[in-house]
């Protein structure tokens, strides 16, 4: 366990910072998920941006790396394109 002043403050740092960066990634699974289910082309053509959004954001908080941003915006596209086709 940590000794120091500033160790505690950091742990009680890196909790908060764990449990705001789950609460974010599993917020925006579920919203890629609920647009994965979309049968409608123009609903999910509405929604598609938002959750690009939110992916976007995760990677800026380093939450994912970029580069699973990228392949995570690519798959969804991909899949909404076929589904609609």
């Amino acid at each position: 366990m940590a000794n120091h002043k500033a160790t505690k403050k950091d742990v009680r740092q890196s909790e908060k910072r764990r449990d705001r960066n789950r609460y974010y990634g599993k917020t925006t699974r579920n919203a890629i998920r609920t647009l994965l289910a979309i049968t409608d082309k123009a609903e999910a053509a509405a929604q598609l941006p938002k959750v690009i959004s939110m992916i976007d954001k995760l990677a800026k908080r380093n939450v994912i790396h970029k580069n699973k941003a990228s392949n995570l915006k690519s798959g969804i596209v991909n899949k909404l394109n076929a589904a609609t086709a």
